[in-house]
């Protein structure tokens, strides 16, 4: 073989590995653009996007792929980096859509104007207090929570199934929300976080939803895990005996109409004791007929995994919050006596 025809043939490999180049080149920004445009496949909708602080775009690309608004996870990422805004991304709550590309849905969850607010919604707030919330806050009309008609998303959320009311499913947390929303989107969002945190707590005992009301009434009278078990453990034994549960808290919900935050006649009197309402748990026996707070998670936990103990009464300090136990009533009265 002459050096000629060499020669020729090193060329023509440079040539080929040149246009190979040229072309994977080509295809791979011919990838990324394509997969820059929007994700329609189908009809154009419209999802609400939540993003949490401290959350990586890394993530937030997996779960705008999840909900089917981007093509590509890998090519958000590198959108991001290479636009510098990947560590630019804004916690809020925001409308998105399939009709989306990849640069306008980066540009509105990094941009700073928001019109949604953070709210937070305290452990043991009762429906009638997150009204209050969240009508101060200008998210929704005052009454409008505490007045929805909650029976259309039964089908969307199985466990409100048999309840007659939205107290005790409204997960206390902190949202981002839109100002001047509909109680739907807002009551969504809370049984979302509900149906994430909660029912998977809740949803293997056959008596949860006396579990949910006994998670209630820890979160309203007693403050650390360790006393909620024991407390948890003392109530449940009440009811196997017939024994009314006798809670201070489910009387004042009864005194304050549901509305804890703003009642000035909160406090419990030896008068109040016979006030005749189906939440008075010393005239009546059993569970209240609904929650009487929308519990936290260790609330929950506490109610899911009593503590077996001897005793059969309890009382939290009125100075100190401290809980005593005692196992007989004379020595509850002498503690009453001490502590009240």
């Amino acid at each position: 073989m002459n050096s000629q025809f060499k020669q020729k043939g090193a060329v023509d490999s440079r040539v080929v590995i040149g246009l190979s180049v040229v072309l994977v080149f080509i295809l791979v920004v011919a990838y990324f653009f394509y997969n820059l445009q929007p994700d329609v496949r189908g009809e154009v909708t419209q999802k609400q996007f939540s993003i949490e602080k401290g959350e990586s775009f890394k993530n937030i690309g997996t779960r705008l792929s999840d909900e089917s608004l981007i093509k590509s996870v890998s090519v958000f990422k590198l959108y991001a980096l290479l636009t510098g805004k990947a560590q630019r991304f804004q916690p809020g709550a925001y409308t998105l859509s399939n009709a989306m590309s990849i640069p306008q849905i980066i540009d509105v969850i990094t941009s700073k104007t928001r019109s949604d607010v953070l709210v937070t919604v305290p452990e043991g707030s009762t429906l009638k207090d997150i009204d209050s919330v969240l009508s101060s806050a200008g998210i929704l009309t005052e009454g409008s929570l505490t007045t929805y008609e909650f029976q259309k998303l039964k089908s969307d959320y199985p466990f409100l199934a048999s309840a007659s009311s939205l107290e005790g499913f409204l997960f206390p947390d902190s949202y981002f929300l839109d100002r001047n929303s509909t109680p739907e989107v807002v009551v969504r969002k809370m049984l979302d976080v509900f149906s994430k945190k909660v029912w998977p707590l809740l949803s293997g005992t056959d008596d949860w939803y006396d579990r949910l009301i006994l998670a209630s009434l820890l979160e309203r009278e007693v403050k650390t895990f360790e006393e909620r078990q024991i407390v948890a453990g003392i109530l449940l034994k009440r009811i196997s005996r017939g024994m009314p549960l006798q809670v201070d808290a489910t009387i004042s919900y009864a005194k304050c109409d549901g509305a804890i935050k703003d009642c000035e006649n909160i406090k419990v009197s030896r008068a109040d004791l016979k006030l005749s309402s189906p939440y008075n748990t010393y005239t009546t026996r059993g569970w209240t007929p609904t929650p009487i707070s929308n519990p936290g998670v260790m609330a929950i936990k506490a109610a899911t995994t009593p503590v077996e103990s001897q005793y059969f009464y309890y009382l939290s300090a009125s100075k100190t919050q401290e809980t005593y136990f005692s196992k007989t009533l004379e020595e509850h009265n002498q503690k009453r006596a001490k502590y009240l």
